[in-house]
Parts: structure tokens; sequence; C-alpha cells
């Protein structure tokens, strides 16, 4: 692979979203390289942990929303979040690339879209923390002219936090602090986030559907994923900015 440089990603790179994540479950299943390389762009280069490439469905909720320079706004800054992602390296820097994100927020949505250059749907969701400790999380995509998406689950963890040791697959599939989007012209921008390491939970989850692939035409493996749950996380976000070769 080329070795792109990253002189224009040197020195301090201000955020501009501040947020926090709540009841966040990783759900992750290895699957073949090859057959997610036609749903990334070119420039992206597939990371892999021992051979495997890994897609995730990870549903959580977001409260505290706001931009650098305003307060959060209530009606505005919380709401349900899914996304369905893998893992991706380039110019050195090993980031998350998303083939969707699903979000009950309208303007939310809007903003995603054209500021950070995400695939964000419109999407009918609930998140519900029982009084068991299982999250109760329903999502059904009602994007205009998009394939549809749906997911129907219960989760909660099943032991203490712990931050993920370099070097196993969880520190590789969770201590991510970029994401990069790519257009058809093969131009690859990278967005930094900032954040204190993920306290990861053993979890568990009972599924009732999980239809989230459509847009990748292809199936989840038929088998129980590695599971993870995060309580709260806060999070900065940067702006996307050009990656030169």
């Amino acid at each position: 692979m080329t070795d792109h440089s990253e002189r224009e990603h040197t020195g301090p790179r201000p955020w501009v979203m501040a947020m926090h994540w709540h009841d966040l479950l990783f759900a992750h299943w290895p699957v073949r390289p090859e057959t997610l390389r036609a749903f990334i762009p070119e420039p992206l280069e597939i990371d892999t942990f021992e051979g495997d490439a890994w897609l995730a469905v990870v549903p959580f909720r977001m409260s505290g929303i706001r931009p650098r320079v305003l307060p959060a706004m209530p009606s505005l800054s919380a709401f349900p979040e899914l996304n369905l992602r893998t893992y991706v390296r380039y110019g050195g820097r090993r980031g998350v690339y998303f083939f969707s994100l699903d979000a009950h927020q309208w303007l939310a949505v809007r903003v995603a879209r054209r500021f950070f250059g995400l695939p964000y749907f419109d999407a009918r969701m609930r998140c519900e923390v029982g009084t068991d400790g299982w999250i109760d999380y329903e999502s059904s995509r009602t994007h205009r002219g998009v394939a549809g998406a749906e997911l129907r689950t219960r989760y909660r963890p099943i032991g203490p936090p712990t931050v993920s040791a370099p070097g196993s697959v969880e520190h590789f599939l969770t201590e991510r602090y970029c994401f990069f989007t790519a257009d058809g012209a093969g131009r690859v921008k990278r967005a930094d986030i900032v954040h204190e390491p993920w306290p990861l939970q053993p979890a568990e989850w009972e599924v009732e559907r999980c239809e989230m692939t459509a847009l990748i035409d292809r199936e989840l493996p038929n088998r129980q994923p590695l599971l993870h749950f995060a309580g709260e996380l806060s999070v900065r976000a940067g702006l996307p900015r050009r990656c030169r070769q």
C-alpha cells in the first residue's frame, strides 16, 4: 500500500462536537476480508486481526450533544443511535469505517450527513433501561429511498469493567480514535475522536430481529458475536479533513 503522508494532520485539531455515549453494546463478528472489499472505497485498506476482518452492530444512546460554542439543547441533544461498521487503515492510522448510522433525531441526521459526510439515516427507535439491568432496544429505519434495517434486542453487562490490553482483540476492535470517509473519486477524509479508553464489560444479549446489512448485500454470520458493553463515555469529535497522498 502507498505510504500516505499525514502532514496535514499534525498539531492540535480543535474539537467541534461534544457528547456522552450511554449503554453501548459492541456486537462483533469475524468475516473474511474479501466479503467486505466491494463495499469499502479502494483507497482504504481493510484492517484485520489474525486474518479476520470484523463487522459490528453497535446500539447505544447519546446525550449532551452540543457544538463547541453552544450549550446542549434538551430537545435536540439526546436520542438513540445505531451503527453498522468495520475497521480500516489509511496513512498508517487505524480507524472506523461506517456502512450506516441510524438515529432518532431528524436534524442530527441532516447535520451529520452535511458536515461529517457520514451515511446517517432516519429511524424510529426506542432505548429503555429496565430495573433488572437489561437494556431494551428497538430500531427500524424510516429513511426514504434507502434499504431498510431493523434491530430488536435486549442486552446487559455481566461482569466488571476493564480496560483492554494492547494486542488483544478487544483493543483492536474498540480503541480507535478516528473514522474515515471516501468519495467515488478516491478522496479520503479523516475525523479524529477524543475519549478515555473504553470501560469494557462482558455482555449478553437476546435477539428477536437483527437485519442490519441490506446496504452491503450480505448477511451477518450465523454465530454468536463477541459482545462487550460500556456504560458511559464522554466524547469529543473533530470535523473530517482531507488526507493527501
